[in-house]
């Protein structure tokens, strides 16, 4: 029990000084100094946007304790006749039960504000083990990520793709934007194992094959300053399949970034500049992702986080064709509704997996 209170005070001094910064930025937007300053109104508006309903949890908090307290003084107070003491006993009694229920939804929203915030994403699918049947399985989770993109509204671009000779993705890029979606796809990343008849096998046999999936949220300008000196850029020229050139003109892009050693390449588009733009969003999300990754690490080398961690090597589920079933080795979920998870309905899976990360996050406050 004390464990918990004290754990309850750090969450409410916490809260207290995410309010004071949610004023401290309202007061910057007001300023007529800042409102002039396009990049600064920007990055002030969207950490005020991330505070919001953290912020508003906490309000509607204090605003329940101040009403229990005011009515608790009425109880307490000697003069107060038979009447009002039974009304306010009433009022102490709901409202304390208003304070805890009320308490749990804000410690839900704190624990998991920051996912809350990104709107966009970067997602690699590439084909692992198994050829032309593992590339085709990289397509299908591609479609399967599409349709779940188009139920939530969500924006999806094509950012590049290698194909296969039988129609599979030996690789493909994505760029998704919407609400929640880093919330809801965040824990994609990882090796998903398929388990099926490949469409080449003549004789019947199931074959695993394997495809992994990573998941970064996508990095503007004003989240990370990359500079210029640090990035090698080579040109050429665009290539086809056979080697054989798809544009005279030297429009393909690689970028490479000194300090980490990341590199990009793209060459989808005939421009060079849409192909340098493209490389550029790709860079800077995975170059941002690469330093999270290194503080989340000195935060936390006893625990590993689930969102965002980014291994591929780690098997986080199976698809098993011949028994419709789909297993999540994180939770322990088996679902026997493949057919209908592959058309893109993963919200039970979706949500299965923010309770879970939800629940492991409180226990670690």
């Amino acid at each position: 029990m004390a464990q918990a209170s004290t754990t309850d005070e750090r969450v409410l001094e916490k809260l207290a000084e995410m309010e004071k910064r949610f004023v401290d930025l309202e007061s910057q937007m007001n300023d007529p100094a800042i409102a002039s300053d396009p990049n600064k109104i920007v990055q002030i508006s969207k950490e005020h946007g991330q505070l919001r309903d953290v912020v508003t949890s906490f309000r509607q908090y204090q605003e329940c304790v101040t009403q229990r307290d005011d009515a608790q003084a009425m109880l307490d107070d000697g003069d107060t006749d038979d009447e009002m003491r039974e009304l306010a006993q009433e009022e102490v009694t709901s409202l304390t039960e208003q304070i805890e229920s009320t308490f749990v939804q804000v410690k839900e929203s704190l624990v998991m504000s920051d996912d809350a915030g990104v709107g966009a994403i970067i997602m690699e699918i590439r084909a692992g083990t198994g050829g032309d049947e593992a590339a085709l399985f990289a397509r299908d989770l591609y479609e399967m990520y599409n349709r779940f993109a188009e139920k939530r509204g969500w924006k999806v671009e094509q950012l590049g793709f290698s194909a296969s000779e039988l129609g599979g993705f030996r690789e493909v890029i994505l760029g998704i934007k919407g609400e929640g979606v880093w919330q809801a796809l965040g824990y994609e990343g990882g090796g998903h194992r398929v388990q099926r008849v490949p469409e080449t096998e003549t004789q019947g046999r199931v074959h695993t094959s394997a495809a992994t999936v990573a998941v970064l949220p996508e990095a503007e300008e004003l989240d990370i300053d990359i500079p210029k000196s640090d990035v090698v850029e080579h040109v050429c020229r665009s290539s086809g399949p056979g080697g054989q050139s798809v544009n005279k003109l030297n429009s393909a892009i690689k970028l490479e970034h000194l300090p980490t050693g990341i590199t990009v390449s793209m060459q989808d588009e005939k421009s060079q500049h849409k192909n340098r733009a493209k490389a550029w969003r790709i860079l800077r999300s995975r170059v941002f992702d690469h330093f999270e990754q290194k503080k989340r690490a000195e935060r936390s080398e006893s625990r590993k986080e689930m969102i965002g961690s980014g291994d591929r090597s780690q098997r986080i589920r199976t698809y098993n064709f011949p028994q419709n079933r789909m297993t999540d080795h994180r939770i322990n979920l088996t679902l026997y509704s493949l057919d209908k998870l592959i058309m893109g309905d993963l919200d039970g899976v979706v949500a299965a997996l923010i309770e879970h990360d939800k629940q492991q996050r409180l226990e670690n406050l």
